[in-house]
């Protein structure tokens, strides 16, 4: 479990890199973070995935704002009133992480991971926002991401020319989609949107509700944490990264 740094297409950026003991080659995956950041949580989770037999790097997309821990949440989030007045920023960072300064940074992330991973494929697994880049990220590097799951994810399916379900078609990824009930960033029609591009691009694919469980339920940071929800979620998780 590591601090680095990565040359990102504008500027130097965080990132934690987790690894088991031992100096076996594993395959690589990478972990895109939510709209919160790159902070404890995420760590914790990489070290769990890490623990499964794989390399995982979390870089902190949100470089162009400043410092991880600079941009961190200062007050606890299941506060009643700290989340709402987190997410006034952070939401202005997710809308100014567009497509075209995502595109941009991934080949840096793949680059990184690929230094310390195994050669072969790579997974790549995303949370809230984080999941229209692990989309994203596939389509730039189809003939390397054999694996992409996206928990909570939000706008996956929208009228826009640019929605990440647009792009599946052409990957070669395996898929595995855990949703939010009742959310407003995913509601059933975008998930019966999603399942049909993923039915179209002809991958083996899993496009779930979790019934009960709120936008962010992996979190165990944030108000909207379930546990069930979670351990469900890291279950299909491993099922899909055993494909590497």
């Amino acid at each position: 479990m590591t601090a680095i740094q990565i040359a990102a297409s504008d500027g130097p950026a965080e990132a934690y890199l987790s690894r088991p003991s031992g100096s076996a080659p594993l395959p690589g995956v990478l972990l895109y973070v939510d709209a919160i950041g790159l902070r404890p949580r995420i760590e914790e989770m990489a070290d769990r995935i890490a623990s499964w037999g794989y390399v995982v790097l979390a870089p902190h997309v949100f470089y162009r704002w400043g410092l991880a821990d600079a941009l961190a949440p200062k007050a606890d989030l299941r506060a009643p009133g700290e989340r709402e007045k987190f997410f006034v920023g952070a939401m202005q960072r997710v809308g100014g992480l567009t497509p075209d300064l995502s595109n941009a940074d991934a080949p840096a992330w793949v680059a990184m991971l690929r230094e310390h991973a195994a050669p072969g494929p790579i997974g790549v697994t995303g949370y809230c926002m984080g999941a229209r880049l692990a989309i994203r990220t596939a389509a730039l590097f189809p003939d390397d991401v054999a694996a992409v799951g996206g928990w909570h994810g939000g706008s996956l399916a929208t009228d826009a020319d640019d929605s990440p379900h647009r792009l599946i078609d052409g990957t070669r990824a395996a898929y595995s989609f855990g949703h939010a009930d009742n959310d407003r960033s995913m509601p059933p029609e975008a998930v019966a949107t999603l399942g049909r591009a993923l039915v179209a691009a002809g991958v083996e694919h899993r496009n779930e509700v979790f019934a009960g469980a709120a936008h962010g339920y992996t979190m165990s940071d944030a108000p909207t944490y379930d546990e069930t929800a979670t351990e469900r979620h890291f279950t299909a998780l491993r099922e899909l990264l055993a494909r590497l």
